[in-house]
C-alpha cells in the first residue's frame, strides 16, 4: 500500500469514526473504490488506535483533570461528584 493510500484511509477513518455508522465499513468501501488491496485486521486496528491517540491528545487537559481527580474519587466517592 502506498503512503497516499494509507493517508486516504486514515483520513476516512478519522472523519467517519464518530458517525453513527461503521467506520470499518467505510474503510472497506473506500479501499475498493481506490483499488487498495485489503490490509487485514492489523491495519484496521492501527487506524483505530491512531484515532484514539488523536482524541486523547485533543482532550488531554480534560483527561489530565480526570486522572488527577481519581484519588479524591477513591477516597470519598459520594462527595467527589459534587
Amino acid at each position: 500500500m502506498s503512503e497516499l493510500s494509507a493517508a486516504l484511509l486514515g483520513l476516512i477513518q478519522g472523519l467517519t469514526e464518530f458517525l453513527p455508522v461503521s467506520s470499518s465499513g467505510h474503510l472497506a468501501l473506500a479501499g475498493r473504490l481506490v483499488d487498495v488491496p485489503e490490509q487485514g485486521m492489523f491495519f484496521e486496528v492501527l487506524l483505530h488506535v491512531a484515532t484514539l491517540v488523536a482524541v486523547v491528545f485533543y482532550y488531554r487537559k480534560d483527561v489530565a483533570e480526570i486522572v488527577r481527580s481519581l484519588p479524591t474519587l477513591a477516597a470519598s466517592p459520594s462527595t467527589a461528584w459534587r
